[in-house]
Protein backbone atom coordinates (compact mmCIF):
# COMPACT_ATOMS: atom_id res chain seq x y z
CA UNK A 1 0.00 0.00 0.00
CA UNK A 2 1.61 3.15 -0.98
CA UNK A 3 1.74 5.95 1.53
CA UNK A 4 -0.31 8.17 -0.60
CA UNK A 5 -2.81 5.88 -0.26
CA UNK A 6 -2.60 5.18 4.27
CA UNK A 7 -2.59 8.85 4.43
CA UNK A 8 -6.05 9.07 2.55
CA UNK A 9 -7.42 6.71 5.11
CA UNK A 10 -8.76 9.53 7.35
CA UNK A 11 -9.33 8.87 10.99
CA UNK A 12 -9.89 5.78 12.57
CA UNK A 13 -12.25 5.10 15.57
CA UNK A 14 -11.35 4.56 18.98
CA UNK A 15 -12.50 4.32 22.44
CA UNK A 16 -12.90 8.14 23.18
CA UNK A 17 -13.18 8.94 19.58
CA UNK A 18 -11.25 9.27 16.51
CA UNK A 19 -7.87 9.60 16.28
CA UNK A 20 -5.99 10.77 12.77
CA UNK A 21 -3.71 8.34 10.57
CA UNK A 22 -0.90 10.15 12.48
CA UNK A 23 -1.68 8.89 15.79
CA UNK A 24 -1.46 5.28 14.69
CA UNK A 25 1.85 6.12 12.97
CA UNK A 26 3.29 7.53 15.78
CA UNK A 27 2.66 4.56 17.46
CA UNK A 28 4.13 2.27 14.77
CA UNK A 29 6.91 4.33 15.03
CA UNK A 30 6.90 3.48 18.27
CA UNK A 31 7.39 0.21 18.65
CA UNK A 32 11.33 -1.28 19.54
CA UNK A 33 13.34 -1.39 16.44
CA UNK A 34 11.24 0.43 13.99
CA UNK A 35 13.15 2.51 11.75
CA UNK A 36 12.31 3.83 8.39
CA UNK A 37 12.82 0.43 6.09
CA UNK A 38 10.58 -1.84 8.74
CA UNK A 39 7.75 1.17 8.87
CA UNK A 40 7.73 1.28 5.24
CA UNK A 41 7.39 -3.05 4.96
CA UNK A 42 4.68 -2.57 7.24
CA UNK A 43 3.01 -0.05 5.76
CA UNK A 44 3.20 -1.90 2.64
CA UNK A 45 0.35 -4.56 4.92
CA UNK A 46 -2.17 -2.79 5.84
CA UNK A 47 -3.08 0.71 7.19
CA UNK A 48 -2.00 2.17 10.03
CA UNK A 49 -4.88 1.37 12.35
CA UNK A 50 -5.46 -2.24 11.30
CA UNK A 51 -1.97 -2.79 11.68
CA UNK A 52 -2.25 -1.67 15.52
CA UNK A 53 -5.46 -3.94 15.59
CA UNK A 54 -3.58 -7.11 14.01
CA UNK A 55 -0.49 -6.75 16.27
CA UNK A 56 -2.89 -6.93 19.17
CA UNK A 57 -5.16 -9.85 17.60
CA UNK A 58 -4.12 -13.23 16.55
CA UNK A 59 -0.23 -13.72 15.49
CA UNK A 60 0.26 -12.79 12.25
CA UNK A 61 2.85 -14.59 9.74
CA UNK A 62 3.29 -11.30 7.19
CA UNK A 63 4.04 -9.17 10.42
CA UNK A 64 6.67 -11.41 12.14
CA UNK A 65 7.95 -11.63 8.58
CA UNK A 66 8.80 -8.25 9.15
CA UNK A 67 10.23 -8.15 12.40
CA UNK A 68 12.67 -10.43 10.81
CA UNK A 69 13.22 -12.17 14.78
CA UNK A 70 10.76 -13.64 16.48
CA UNK A 71 11.63 -11.83 20.08
CA UNK A 72 11.11 -8.52 18.46
CA UNK A 73 7.60 -9.37 16.65
CA UNK A 74 6.74 -10.43 20.31
CA UNK A 75 8.02 -7.10 22.03
CA UNK A 76 6.04 -5.70 19.23
CA UNK A 77 2.69 -7.86 20.47
CA UNK A 78 3.62 -6.80 24.28
CA UNK A 79 3.69 -2.91 23.03
CA UNK A 80 0.69 -2.81 21.26
CA UNK A 81 -0.97 -4.29 23.57
CA UNK A 82 0.21 -1.76 26.62
CA UNK A 83 0.20 1.16 24.38
CA UNK A 84 -2.58 3.88 24.59
CA UNK A 85 -2.28 5.41 21.30
CA UNK A 86 -4.97 7.91 21.90
CA UNK A 87 -2.66 9.22 25.51
CA UNK A 88 0.27 8.79 23.12
CA UNK A 89 -1.82 11.21 20.57
CA UNK A 90 -2.67 13.47 23.35
CA UNK A 91 1.08 13.58 25.15
CA UNK A 92 2.18 15.22 21.18
CA UNK A 93 -0.33 17.20 21.41
CA UNK A 94 0.22 18.96 25.04
CA UNK A 95 4.29 19.15 23.93
CA UNK A 96 3.70 21.47 21.12
CA UNK A 97 4.74 18.31 18.79
CA UNK A 98 3.37 18.22 15.40
CA UNK A 99 3.30 15.32 13.10
CA UNK A 100 2.47 15.15 9.63
CA UNK A 101 2.00 11.85 7.44
CA UNK A 102 3.13 11.03 3.82
CA UNK A 103 0.60 12.12 1.62
CA UNK A 104 -1.56 15.33 3.63
CA UNK A 105 -0.79 18.65 3.14
CA UNK A 106 1.39 19.67 6.32
CA UNK A 107 3.94 17.10 5.45
CA UNK A 108 7.09 19.09 4.01
CA UNK A 109 6.91 19.24 0.17
CA UNK A 110 10.42 19.00 0.01
CA UNK A 111 10.62 15.24 0.90
CA UNK A 112 7.59 14.18 -0.62
CA UNK A 113 9.58 13.22 -3.94
CA UNK A 114 12.40 12.08 -1.74
CA UNK A 115 14.30 8.73 -3.03
CA UNK A 116 13.41 7.75 0.57
CA UNK A 117 10.54 9.98 2.20
CA UNK A 118 9.75 9.54 5.79
CA UNK A 119 6.47 7.66 6.41
CA UNK A 120 5.75 10.70 9.40
CA UNK A 121 7.74 13.79 10.23
CA UNK A 122 7.58 15.08 13.49
CA UNK A 123 8.47 18.76 13.92
CA UNK A 124 8.80 21.51 16.72
CA UNK A 125 8.84 25.10 15.58
CA UNK A 126 7.42 26.05 12.18
CA UNK A 127 7.41 23.70 9.80
CA UNK A 128 6.40 26.68 6.83
CA UNK A 129 10.73 27.86 7.47
CA UNK A 130 11.54 24.76 5.31
CA UNK A 131 11.63 26.94 2.08
CA UNK A 132 14.06 28.45 -0.13
CA UNK A 133 17.74 27.93 -0.67
CA UNK A 134 19.09 25.87 2.34
CA UNK A 135 22.49 24.22 2.75
CA UNK A 136 22.92 22.10 4.62
CA UNK A 137 26.86 22.39 7.52
CA UNK A 138 27.84 18.78 8.63
CA UNK A 139 30.97 17.52 9.95
CA UNK A 140 32.70 15.92 13.08
CA UNK A 141 31.17 15.82 16.37
CA UNK A 142 35.27 16.08 17.40
CA UNK A 143 36.05 19.21 15.39
CA UNK A 144 38.92 21.30 16.21
CA UNK A 145 39.12 25.42 16.88
CA UNK A 146 39.45 26.18 13.20
CA UNK A 147 36.80 23.92 12.31
CA UNK A 148 34.34 25.45 14.63
CA UNK A 149 34.93 28.58 13.81
CA UNK A 150 34.41 28.13 10.12
CA UNK A 151 31.58 26.39 10.85
CA UNK A 152 30.27 29.08 12.95
CA UNK A 153 30.97 31.81 10.40
CA UNK A 154 28.96 29.94 7.67
CA UNK A 155 26.19 29.73 9.16
CA UNK A 156 26.15 33.15 10.39
CA UNK A 157 26.91 34.18 6.72
CA UNK A 158 24.64 32.13 5.04
CA UNK A 159 21.50 33.05 6.94
CA UNK A 160 22.43 36.53 6.86
CA UNK A 161 22.01 35.73 3.24
CA UNK A 162 18.74 34.42 3.53
CA UNK A 163 20.15 30.75 3.56
CA UNK A 164 18.03 28.48 5.63
CA UNK A 165 21.20 26.23 7.27
CA UNK A 166 20.29 22.73 8.10
CA UNK A 167 22.11 20.51 10.28
CA UNK A 168 21.70 17.50 12.99
CA UNK A 169 22.12 19.60 16.38
CA UNK A 170 25.35 17.65 17.18
CA UNK A 171 28.09 18.33 19.37
CA UNK A 172 31.40 20.01 17.04
CA UNK A 173 30.41 21.12 13.45
CA UNK A 174 26.80 21.27 13.77
CA UNK A 175 26.41 23.15 17.30
CA UNK A 176 28.90 25.47 15.73
CA UNK A 177 27.30 26.12 12.47
CA UNK A 178 23.41 26.47 14.16
CA UNK A 179 24.98 28.72 16.92
CA UNK A 180 26.18 30.87 13.79
CA UNK A 181 22.82 30.87 12.10
CA UNK A 182 20.96 32.32 15.55
CA UNK A 183 24.09 34.68 16.11
CA UNK A 184 22.90 36.14 12.52
CA UNK A 185 19.06 36.76 13.52
CA UNK A 186 17.69 36.61 9.90
CA UNK A 187 16.91 33.06 8.19
CA UNK A 188 15.92 30.58 10.36
CA UNK A 189 17.65 27.65 11.54
CA UNK A 190 16.33 23.91 10.66
CA UNK A 191 17.68 21.16 12.76
CA UNK A 192 17.44 17.59 11.71
CA UNK A 193 17.45 15.13 14.87
CA UNK A 194 17.78 11.42 15.81
CA UNK A 195 15.06 10.85 19.12
CA UNK A 196 12.27 11.77 19.93
CA UNK A 197 11.79 15.57 20.30
CA UNK A 198 10.82 15.82 24.44
CA UNK A 199 14.60 14.14 24.29
CA UNK A 200 17.47 16.77 23.93
CA UNK A 201 20.58 15.06 23.13
CA UNK A 202 23.23 15.89 23.39
CA UNK A 203 22.23 17.22 26.90
CA UNK A 204 25.11 19.69 26.43
CA UNK A 205 23.24 21.32 23.45
CA UNK A 206 19.96 22.26 25.65
CA UNK A 207 19.92 25.78 25.35
CA UNK A 208 20.93 25.72 21.27
CA UNK A 209 17.68 22.99 21.00
CA UNK A 210 15.39 25.35 22.81
CA UNK A 211 16.74 28.53 20.46
CA UNK A 212 16.06 26.68 16.94
CA UNK A 213 12.64 25.61 18.09
CA UNK A 214 11.81 29.02 19.21
CA UNK A 215 13.51 30.61 16.04
CA UNK A 216 13.24 27.62 13.36
CA UNK A 217 12.13 24.32 13.85
CA UNK A 218 12.92 20.80 14.98
CA UNK A 219 12.20 17.86 12.16
CA UNK A 220 12.48 14.08 13.16
CA UNK A 221 10.94 10.77 12.16
CA UNK A 222 11.10 9.14 15.80
CA UNK A 223 8.13 9.84 18.32
CA UNK A 224 7.81 11.36 21.61
CA UNK A 225 10.08 9.50 24.03
CA UNK A 226 12.48 7.68 21.37
CA UNK A 227 16.19 6.93 22.44
CA UNK A 228 18.86 8.24 20.92
CA UNK A 229 19.74 5.09 19.49
CA UNK A 230 22.76 4.26 17.13
CA UNK A 231 20.99 3.00 13.95
CA UNK A 232 19.00 6.72 14.10
CA UNK A 233 21.37 8.95 12.99
CA UNK A 234 22.21 7.24 9.33
CA UNK A 235 18.55 7.70 9.00
CA UNK A 236 18.77 11.34 10.09
CA UNK A 237 21.30 12.23 7.30
CA UNK A 238 19.35 11.26 4.64
CA UNK A 239 16.76 13.59 5.54
CA UNK A 240 19.53 16.24 6.05
CA UNK A 241 20.83 15.52 2.73
CA UNK A 242 17.36 15.29 1.20
CA UNK A 243 16.68 18.89 2.72
CA UNK A 244 20.14 20.71 1.39
CA UNK A 245 20.58 22.05 -1.83
CA UNK A 246 23.82 22.00 -1.34
CA UNK A 247 26.09 20.18 1.32
CA UNK A 248 28.91 21.48 2.97
CA UNK A 249 31.65 19.98 4.92
CA UNK A 250 33.67 21.98 7.35
CA UNK A 251 35.74 19.22 9.11
CA UNK A 252 35.75 14.97 9.06
CA UNK A 253 37.50 12.48 9.79
CA UNK A 254 37.97 9.86 6.87
CA UNK A 255 35.01 8.36 7.40
CA UNK A 256 32.08 8.93 9.56
CA UNK A 257 28.40 10.70 9.76
CA UNK A 258 29.31 13.31 7.58
CA UNK A 259 30.70 11.15 4.90
CA UNK A 260 27.64 9.04 5.51
CA UNK A 261 25.70 12.29 4.46
CA UNK A 262 27.72 13.07 1.57
CA UNK A 263 26.92 9.45 0.43
CA UNK A 264 22.95 10.38 0.59
CA UNK A 265 23.79 13.88 -1.03
CA UNK A 266 25.32 12.24 -4.24
CA UNK A 267 22.35 9.57 -4.62
CA UNK A 268 20.42 12.86 -4.79
CA UNK A 269 22.34 14.54 -7.07
CA UNK A 270 23.02 17.45 -4.43
CA UNK A 271 26.21 19.41 -4.50
CA UNK A 272 28.97 18.64 -2.28
CA UNK A 273 31.55 20.93 -1.17
CA UNK A 274 34.44 20.39 1.46
CA UNK A 275 36.56 23.17 3.83
CA UNK A 276 40.28 22.33 3.27
CA UNK A 277 42.14 22.25 6.19
CA UNK A 278 45.71 21.69 7.73
CA UNK A 279 46.98 18.94 6.04
CA UNK A 280 48.45 17.86 9.16
CA UNK A 281 45.06 17.45 10.96
CA UNK A 282 43.33 14.18 11.11
CA UNK A 283 39.94 15.94 11.34
CA UNK A 284 40.22 17.13 7.79
CA UNK A 285 41.11 13.61 6.25
CA UNK A 286 37.28 13.32 4.95
CA UNK A 287 37.30 16.62 3.24
CA UNK A 288 40.59 16.37 1.75
CA UNK A 289 39.54 13.34 0.08
CA UNK A 290 36.23 15.14 -1.16
CA UNK A 291 38.49 17.55 -2.46
CA UNK A 292 40.61 15.04 -4.34
CA UNK A 293 37.99 13.35 -5.75
CA UNK A 294 36.53 16.39 -7.40
CA UNK A 295 34.37 18.32 -4.70
CA UNK A 296 34.42 21.99 -4.49
CA UNK A 297 36.26 24.04 -2.58
CA UNK A 298 34.51 26.00 0.24
CA UNK A 299 36.57 28.98 1.84
CA UNK A 300 33.71 31.19 2.41
CA UNK A 301 30.04 32.44 2.60
CA UNK A 302 30.72 33.64 -1.43
CA UNK A 303 31.36 29.93 -2.49
CA UNK A 304 28.49 28.68 -0.85
CA UNK A 305 26.13 31.40 -2.56
CA UNK A 306 28.30 30.81 -6.01
CA UNK A 307 27.26 27.30 -5.74
CA UNK A 308 23.63 27.66 -4.60
CA UNK A 309 23.21 30.55 -7.70
CA UNK A 310 22.96 33.34 -5.82
CA UNK A 311 24.47 36.87 -7.09
CA UNK A 312 26.15 39.09 -3.96
CA UNK A 313 28.63 38.88 -1.64
CA UNK A 314 28.45 38.16 2.08
CA UNK A 315 28.42 41.23 4.09
CA UNK A 316 31.27 39.26 6.28
CA UNK A 317 31.83 41.74 10.07
CA UNK A 318 34.93 43.33 9.84
CA UNK A 319 37.41 42.14 12.39
CA UNK A 320 37.50 44.36 15.44
CA UNK A 321 40.62 42.81 17.18
CA UNK A 322 43.43 45.23 17.56
CA UNK A 323 46.50 44.41 15.32
CA UNK A 324 48.56 41.73 16.87
CA UNK A 325 51.97 43.13 16.15
CA UNK A 326 55.16 42.23 14.69
CA UNK A 327 56.14 39.08 17.23
CA UNK A 328 52.11 38.67 17.53
CA UNK A 329 51.96 38.12 14.07
CA UNK A 330 55.31 35.73 13.87
CA UNK A 331 53.38 33.64 16.92
CA UNK A 332 49.83 33.02 14.80
CA UNK A 333 52.00 32.18 11.59
CA UNK A 334 54.09 29.68 13.53
CA UNK A 335 50.42 28.88 15.16
CA UNK A 336 48.40 28.14 11.88
CA UNK A 337 45.47 26.14 12.47
CA UNK A 338 46.49 23.35 15.01
CA UNK A 339 46.83 23.74 18.38
CA UNK A 340 50.30 23.59 19.99
CA UNK A 341 52.46 24.40 23.37
CA UNK A 342 54.90 27.18 24.24
CA UNK A 343 57.72 25.05 23.26
CA UNK A 344 56.05 24.26 19.41
CA UNK A 345 56.06 28.13 18.99
CA UNK A 346 59.54 28.40 20.42
CA UNK A 347 61.12 26.20 17.80
CA UNK A 348 59.40 27.22 14.84
CA UNK A 349 59.49 31.08 15.52
CA UNK A 350 63.47 31.60 17.40
CA UNK A 351 61.83 33.77 20.13
CA UNK A 352 62.62 33.26 23.59
CA UNK A 353 59.77 31.31 25.63
CA UNK A 354 59.88 34.70 27.17
CA UNK A 355 58.56 36.42 24.57
CA UNK A 356 56.61 33.61 23.25
CA UNK A 357 54.83 33.49 26.26
CA UNK A 358 54.22 37.73 26.27
CA UNK A 359 53.27 37.41 22.78
CA UNK A 360 50.77 34.21 23.64
CA UNK A 361 49.08 36.20 26.73
CA UNK A 362 48.61 39.91 24.92
CA UNK A 363 46.97 37.56 21.59
CA UNK A 364 44.71 35.59 24.46
CA UNK A 365 43.61 39.19 25.48
CA UNK A 366 42.89 40.20 22.09
CA UNK A 367 41.28 37.12 21.04
CA UNK A 368 42.89 36.11 18.56
CA UNK A 369 43.78 32.91 20.37
CA UNK A 370 42.49 30.66 22.59
CA UNK A 371 44.36 28.50 25.52
CA UNK A 372 43.51 25.32 27.18
CA UNK A 373 45.98 23.87 29.77
CA UNK A 374 49.39 23.88 27.63
CA UNK A 375 47.39 24.42 24.26
CA UNK A 376 47.39 27.29 22.29
CA UNK A 377 44.79 27.65 19.42
CA UNK A 378 44.18 30.81 16.95
CA UNK A 379 40.38 31.49 16.90
CA UNK A 380 38.66 32.80 13.94
CA UNK A 381 36.42 36.08 13.63
CA UNK A 382 35.06 36.97 16.99
CA UNK A 383 31.55 35.76 17.62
Amino acid sequence: MSAHRFASAGIHAHEGGELPVEAWLAALASLPAVGPARLRALLAIDRPAELWASLQGPPSPELAKVAGKRDLYEQWRRTAVGLDVARLWARHRECGIGVAALGTPGYPSVLRDDLDPPAVVFHKGDPQVVHGPRVAIVGTRRCTRYGSDVAFELGRDLASAGVGVVSGLALGIDAAAHAGTLDAGAAPPIAVVGNGLDRVYPERNRALWRAVADQGVLLGEAPLGAPPERWRFPARNRIIAALADVVVVVESHASGGAMHTVTEAAARNRAVMAVPGPVRSSASDGCHGLLADGCAPCRDGDDVLLALGMSGAVNAPLDSRPDPGETGRQVLEALGWQPADAEQLNGRTGLTMAQVAGAVEELRIAGWVAVSGRWIERVGLPR
